[in-house]
């Protein structure tokens, strides 16, 4: 299955590198090594239409860089492989961008947005609530937000990062 194309936000290098070095220890307390790039989606599609890519080129960036609070964690999956995610809260500006471009994505969720940064992807049920507990444990109390720095739109299919913020 091809990934699909999709309007992210990238960390800032100092919150990837936090994010990155987590995914070491949480591998070297054996769980799944997570390959994933950090990023926020804020909308996706199998092929995004150009309208939509304009207008997040349009809208994103008076709103980015901006700062997400971690708020909690979420797990997305009903199935055997789950998602493990921190749970952000966006500015209401970025928010009401992000349901916008999810909007005007026909394949998108209509105006729903649930901002999160996905730190362990493809994980066995069984592993989850552990997961969780160990990345608790990781996380330093003073990481209370992320900053989103810069928009792409990222065509996995051709390798191709599309920068839509200055």
């Amino acid at each position: 299955m091809t990934s699909p194309e999709n309007i992210l936000l990238r960390l800032s290098p100092r919150d990837e590198a936090y994010v990155y070095g987590l995914f070491d220890e949480l591998e070297q307390r054996g769980f799944p090594r997570q390959h994933q790039t950090p990023h926020i989606s804020l909308t996706f599609a199998p092929t995004l239409e150009p309208r939509v890519v304009e207008l997040a080129q349009q809208l994103l960036p008076p709103v980015i860089p901006a700062e997400m609070r971690r708020v909690g964690f979420v797990t997305f999956g009903i199935k055997r492989k789950q998602t493990v995610a921190w749970l952000l809260e966006a500015p209401t500006e970025l928010e009401d961008v992000a349901q916008q471009l999810s909007s005007a994505n026909p394949e998108g969720r209509g105006g729903r947005w649930v901002p999160h940064l996905t730190m362990g992807l493809r994980l066995p049920r069984e592993v989850v609530p552990d997961y969780i507990r160990a990345l608790d444990e990781l996380t330093s109390p003073h990481v209370k937000s992320l900053t989103a720095e810069r928009a792409v739109y990222w065509r996995p299919a051709v390798q191709l990062a599309q920068v839509l913020t200055p």
